[in-house]
């Protein structure tokens, strides 16, 4: 794959999926898919299941320790974001849920939660509707810490078929071909995000200034 990020700022995109055990499917799915990013140009960081075992979310108690500090520094800092949950009951794992609660460290940041940043959603099920409901889950949650979910969203029925081999590698074609184009969605989101930066260098903060329609200020020429 062609690499798309610029030559002096690779995109950060961050990883976010696993359940308590490791390598599993929907930690497979977001290390394939960081993977084509990484082919795409972009630096990756990873955190998978164990990453995510975090005590539950106290808003009261703002003490972190290395753990939730580095989950909340690598999203305040990222371009971009793709992340999987497995379908617990129809929705996604409370898991998953706890730590996308320690984004509200984030609230108050210039470009808050996931604001301004593509968010690639998967989700894996023993079977399709879980699945799907999952997924449609993971993007309202998306939506609510403004991001943008990338147009394409996966869905994984994990009864049909063995999708990963012992070592983590993609067995399916068709599922790698999805993988590697949301990952390219976020990346190319990514690199759109540095082109509108230097245009117009506060249209992600734009909204705290009332201002619905950012006005880009661009010098006609002579």
């Amino acid at each position: 794959m062609e690499r798309i990020g610029e030559p002096d700022h690779s995109p950060f995109i961050v990883g976010i999926g696993g359940t308590t055990r490791a390598h599993s499917t929907s930690e497979n799915l977001v290390r394939t898919a960081l993977h084509h990013a990484e082919e795409a140009g972009a630096e990756a960081k990873m955190f998978s299941g164990p990453d995510l075992m975090m005590p539950i979310y106290d808003v009261s108690d703002t003490n972190r320790d290395k753990k939730q500090q580095a989950f909340v520094d690598a999203l305040r800092r990222c371009d971009g974001i793709i992340m999987c949950s497995p379908g617990y009951h129809g929705s996604i794992s409370g898991h998953l849920k706890n730590a996308l609660d320690y984004t509200q460290d984030l609230a108050d940041d210039p470009k808050a939660y996931f604001g301004a940043r593509a968010v690639g959603c998967i989700a894996v099920g023993a079977g399709h509707q879980g699945a799907n409901s999952t997924l449609s889950h993971l993007r309202e949650i998306v939506h609510a810490l403004r991001g943008w979910p990338t147009p394409l969203g996966i869905t994984v029925n994990s009864t049909e078929k063995r999708y990963f081999d012992s070592d983590g590698a993609c067995l399916d074609e068709g599922l790698d071909q999805k993988l590697r184009y949301m990952a390219r969605q976020v990346v190319v989101f990514a690199v759109m995000r540095f082109t509108a930066r230097a245009v117009y260098p506060d249209w992600e903060v734009w909204p705290e200034y009332k201002e619905y329609f950012p006005k880009l200020r661009i010098e006609a020429s002579n």
